[in-house]
């Protein structure tokens, strides 16, 4: 009698889906450490970003331009990228340590800067002097830090969820200093080795091994033979790593801080001593893979919308959606849904038991309960119509994101706003209303709160985009809640559409920056009820 729901797309879900974290990783009280108080007033001059994630990943290689002959490394944690060359210039964005990018082969000037100052592509001044950057190619700070960020990954470091919190490593330690600092290691380890499940040595250990080249050797053989291996050059001998990015002031010292439960962790690489895997951290840290459990993040992807298809239509956002047939006053289930399947609707839409329902183009009816409408805009905001421009409408009722360019609807997916829905941002954790700019972009950050009860700390979160004060859209790697509400008032993306958004937006991050400011001519963001 009914035809079959039209299903245009399924999406798959995550293979594992990350449960440590539970907060939202927005503070409003505690900016990322990269922040600049500075707004510039003109946008540096960039090429355009590409517009998928595998273009993404071909333009992270620095573009060639004869004006730049030479290279720069950054060797401080946000190396500021200037419009000037002079320190009282703007800030465009920075340089993360250990990135290498095209430079002018000499300096223009060197007020207030010893080594001079150094034209960078695609614009901008970096002052060359120790701690801040050089002009030396094969630093060690650069080959320490060779493995950068990947856009061609999901994520762009490897990840992994404080699962037993325990020391950090100024350098690779022996399991005699390792068995100072944590006496129970021996026990503890032999129990990791028998365990089974997400949190035992036999889960996923080839996702530490990425770049190594070879298969995951066994954490056994590793650990009853002592072995020391995958240790890079830069590391051999118990040596210390460049630098003091993390800002402990290392010295000589074996221990130089703690992790706390449920803390996230970036990783440029990991190294086995003595029959242990460490991860390194993005600030040269080192931190056992025994207490973390690796997290991939969600696989999930939003809905590139094509153009001859028209709205309405839905999102499903929950397990457990039906399509049903109405009957007598009745529905009586015809099929079941998959989550974040996105279903073509009719115009129609009524209560039936107590519920919206929305009536497919097929006839039959599905519940708001579990899925969410999207309808075309009945009028488009100033900034929209007649223009190409790209801008953001968020709904918080929905819990969706739909990417425009002009009039045109090009994206659709799942969000996970502030966990207090539509109180005031000011006392609770939503997600704050109105129209506002992206202005400051980051490849990643840390984001944390000392807030007594909701403590937190996650590192290196993908994709940061801020729009107003401490509210940004940003990848989540911790969950994959997506259509639930659950942050601490930011907008939570996985991390392919936060991806995907990030290389789409204004304003763009050049190749091989870890970050860029642009005041009021970045992409507009609508939140609404």
């Amino acid at each position: 009698m009914f035809g079959a729901v039209r299903v245009w797309s399924r999406f798959a879900l995550a293979a594992f889906v990350a449960t440590a974290a539970s907060t939202c990783a927005c503070s409003k009280r505690e900016p990322p450490r990269e922040a600049d108080t500075r707004e510039p007033s003109t946008a540096p001059s960039t090429a355009s970003a590409p517009a998928s994630a595998d273009a993404s990943a071909a333009s992270s290689a620095p573009a060639v331009d004869p004006r730049f002959t030479s290279q720069l490394v950054a060797l401080a944690w946000d190396t500021k990228v200037y419009d000037k060359p002079s320190v009282h210039a703007l800030s465009l964005g920075y340089l993360r340590a250990g990135a290498v990018v095209p430079a002018a082969k000499k300096s223009s000037g060197n007020a207030g800067c010893s080594g001079g100052w150094y034209a960078i592509a695609p614009a901008g001044y970096v002052c060359v002097e120790p701690a801040n950057a050089t002009m030396d190619a094969r630093s060690d700070l650069a080959l320490a830090l060779a493995h950068r960020p990947d856009f061609g990954e999901r994520l762009p470091y490897m990840y992994g969820i404080v699962r037993r919190p325990g020391p950090l490593y100024g350098r690779l330690p022996t399991r005699a200093e390792s068995l100072v600092a944590e006496p129970d290691l021996d026990a503890r380890v032999v129990e990791w080795l028998k365990a089974s499940g997400e949190d035992a040595a036999s889960f996923r250990t080839d996702y530490w091994m990425r770049g190594k080249g070879h298969p995951a050797p066994s954490p056994l053989t590793l650990w009853e033979e002592k072995k020391t291996e995958d240790v890079p050059p830069w590391l051999a001998g118990s040596r210390i790593p460049p630098g003091d990015l993390s800002g402990t002031t290392k010295m000589n010292a074996v221990v130089v801080g703690a992790t706390k439960n449920h803390n996230g962790l970036a990783l440029v690489d990991t190294a086995v001593a003595d029959g242990r895997r460490y991860g390194i951290t993005t600030d040269l840290l080192f931190f056992p893979v025994d207490r973390m459990r690796p997290i991939e993040g969600s696989a999930y992807k939003g809905y590139a919308i094509p153009k001859d298809i028209d709205f309405p239509f839905a999102i499903v956002r929950r397990d457990g959606a039906a399509a049903f047939a109405l009957k007598k006053g009745k529905l009586e289930k015809v099929r079941d849904l998959p989550r974040r399947s996105v279903v073509k609707l009719g115009r129609r839409k009524q209560f039936l038991h107590g519920h919206l329902h929305f009536q497919t183009d097929d006839g039959l009816w599905i519940s708001d309960q579990f899925s969410s409408r999207l309808d075309r805009a009945k009028k488009f905001p100033k900034w929209a119509i007649g223009t190409s421009g790209h801008w953001i409408d968020v709904s918080i009722g929905k819990q969706t994101l739909v990417a425009y360019e002009g009039e045109t609807a090009v994206f659709a997916t799942v969000v996970s706003t502030g966990e207090a829905g539509l109180e005031d941002p000011e006392t609770s954790k939503s997600t704050k209303t109105g129209v506002f700019r992206i202005h400051t972009k980051h490849v990643t950050t840390t984001m944390a709160s000392n807030v007594v009860g909701e403590e937190f700390e996650l590192k290196d979160i993908p994709y940061v985009q801020y729009f107003e004060a401490g509210y940004a859209l940003h990848a989540a790697y911790w969950h994959d809640d997506f259509g639930t509400p659950r942050s601490h008032g930011c907008i939570n993306l996985s991390p392919e559409d936060a991806k995907w958004l990030f290389e789409w937006t204004e304003p763009k991050v050049p190749p091989g920056w870890h970050g860029a400011r642009q005041k009021l001519t970045g992409s507009t963001v609508f939140v609404h009820p």
